[in-house]
């Protein structure tokens, strides 16, 4: 079997900003929900058996007491905000295990999952449909655990990962510290930009193989000295920011991946899309589930 794991919360976001508003006869927005479920109920037409939708229930997480600058909820659109509850319930109620985060985020569920699921020899391969440069760092050929650009309709194993950031997996979490990641509120350290991180990481690996000194790297950057410099004076900040970019695997998801498993909508699943307007996805959830037998 192969295990599907989506990211809900780029998914409800990506949807928001690229579908028009829809405001139902009781003044709920809902455009972005009933996308989000349309796009899971294209991913079951597509085969998939084994789906997790990891979502969050607010935006902060652990990592905002970690580091005042991280990401918040401010400037998230209101009509957007009330929806995130809307399709947990929405989601459960079509069939779909659904990890909602409080204290931790989507990411981490994802990575969380995606290790477990591959420990089960059952599983071919496990695929996390975001194209989030976060979970890159658990991709692992051996493990059988890819990345999906479901957009895109691209694949990144280890060799496309190392293709697309110039690095292996697992110097994912050094990589952002030290470029930064402006999604998340990681502001990086000044001067370090992809190419040099990656020539760097692409030979040490992690930060603390890097060699205080410049004139001892092994491999040849511009304005190494100024570099160096940079990073031993913010020791501290950047491995702050590595751990703010590694994912906590300890995230609550599912015992094993017959939890996973789809075999049809809830009975109220037809009342919730009726709420939302979306008839024909409960007729597309029910008539898939009697396909599946």
């Amino acid at each position: 079997m192969d295990v599907h794991l989506v990211d809900g919360t780029y998914e409800l976001f990506r949807h928001h900003f690229a579908l028009p508003s829809h405001v139902t006869g009781e003044g709920v927005e809902v455009a972005a929900a009933r996308g989000v479920l349309g796009s899971m109920m294209n991913l079951l037409d597509q085969g998939a058996t084994h789906v997790g939708v990891a979502t969050d229930q607010v935006v902060e997480s652990f990592r905002n007491q970690l580091f005042e600058g991280y990401k918040t909820g401010e400037g998230t659109p209101p009509e957007l905000f009330s929806q995130f509850p809307l399709l947990d319930a929405a989601l459960e109620a079509a069939g779909f295990t659904v990890f909602s985060m409080v204290n931790h985020e989507a990411d981490d569920a994802m990575g969380a999952a995606a290790v477990k699921a591959a420990t089960d020899p059952r599983v071919n391969q496990v695929l996390i449909c975001t194209p989030d440069k976060d979970l890159a760092q658990v991709v692992n050929d051996e493990k059988n655990i890819v990345q999906f650009d479901r957009r895109r309709e691209i694949i990144y194993d280890q060799a496309g990962v190392q293709e697309k950031f110039g690095i292996s997996p697992e110097s994912i979490p050094d990589y952002l510290a030290l470029v930064g990641d402006t999604a998340d509120g990681i502001p990086g350290l000044a001067g370090w930009g992809a190419k040099s991180s990656s020539t760097l990481l692409a030979h040490y690996r992690h930060l603390e193989n890097i060699p205080a000194h410049h004139e001892n790297w092994a491999v040849a950057v511009r304005s190494a000295a100024k570099l160096a410099a940079t990073l031993a004076d913010q020791q501290e900040e950047v491995f702050l920011y590595r751990h703010l970019a590694t994912l906590d695997l300890s995230a609550p998801v599912m015992d094993n991946v017959d939890q996973l498993c789809w075999v049809g909508p809830q009975k109220h699943f037809e009342q919730i899309c009726t709420h939302l307007d979306a008839p024909r996805i409960a007729q597309r959830a029910f008539a898939l589930a009697k396909r599946r037998g």
